[in-house]
């Protein structure tokens, strides 16, 4: 009998928790499937979803860096992915063997701050890639306040103000930051293996809030730098563990566990 399956896929891979987190869940809810890596160049792409499209055990895959924005080309775009985020990390194959690709990244960012009111807010965010894509779509939705990005290309981040009709301003990744009331890596800045996000957090106010979307590892400088100037601080596990239970019953029909979140984190942080 066969066994249903899907995949993160990305390059660099290996540092991927996905297998971990949906494989927890599949051992807890006793379902028969399992969930792997592959390591995927980008010239590789197009045959990979060609290859996994004839395969009807495949349920579809985590979509991580740097293929969020090809992979948009050769699936199909029913909620219109494409001109609102912007950028694609899960695709769900369909029975007939058509390929659906959605976002689960926003909603798993916002999920740790839904409980906040940050309409009108100030936020700084670092980055302009496909995750802060996300990030941005979700702040727009939240109604924040001015966003500041931070980020090597102006150009790139001030097209992205604009699409998600945000105001606020673009500044280079060393100016000082703005007094924000929320702070969101969305880098890949201080991730094992790439250089270290080095910010002042002087100007955030006392009641700021760090978020920072690397999990690998979870305690990085930046957060480390919040917790020692006394900032409440989100750290990257909540958004993968977010926008992967929305992928898991997409991919799988059920929804993960519930009261489980800590045990898992505990075998994540292992």
């Amino acid at each position: 009998m066969s066994t249903p399956y899907a995949e993160v896929i990305g390059d660099p891979i290996v540092q991927s928790k996905s297998p971990l987190i949906h494989g927890f869940w599949l051992r807890a809810l006793g379902l028969s499937g399992d969930y792997r890596h592959a390591h995927l160049k980008p010239d590789d792409l197009a045959a990979y979803i060609a290859q996994r499209r004839a395969d009807p055990d495949w349920r579809g895959c985590n979509v991580t860096m740097p293929h969020k924005g090809a992979v948009m080309e050769l699936v199909d775009d029913p909620g219109d992915i494409r001109s609102t985020i912007g950028a694609m990390n899960t695709v769900v194959r369909q029975r007939d063997g058509a390929l659906i690709g959605t976002n689960t990244d926003a909603a798993g960012f916002y999920s740790p701050l839904a409980e906040l009111d940050l309409e009108g807010a100030p936020v700084a965010v670092v980055g302009a890639g496909g995750a802060a894509r996300a990030v941005l779509f979700a702040l727009a939705r939240a109604n924040v306040g001015p966003v500041t990005i931070l980020n090597r290309s102006p150009l790139k981040a001030m097209g992205l103000l604009a699409t998600f009709g945000l105001k606020g301003d673009v500044v280079a990744l060393d100016a000082q930051l703005p007094p924000a009331s929320l702070l969101v890596n969305a880098s890949s800045l201080g991730m094992k293996g790439q250089p270290p996000l080095d910010l002042d957090l002087s100007p955030l106010p006392g009641d700021a809030i760090v978020y920072d979307l690397v999990y690998s590892p979870l305690q990085t400088g930046l957060l480390k730098a919040a917790e020692a100037r006394g900032l409440d601080t989100v750290d990257g596990l909540d958004m993968l563990i977010g926008q992967a239970a929305l992928a898991f019953e997409l991919f799988f029909g059920a929804a993960p566990p519930e009261g489980r979140d800590e045990e898992l984190r505990a075998l994540l942080t292992a």
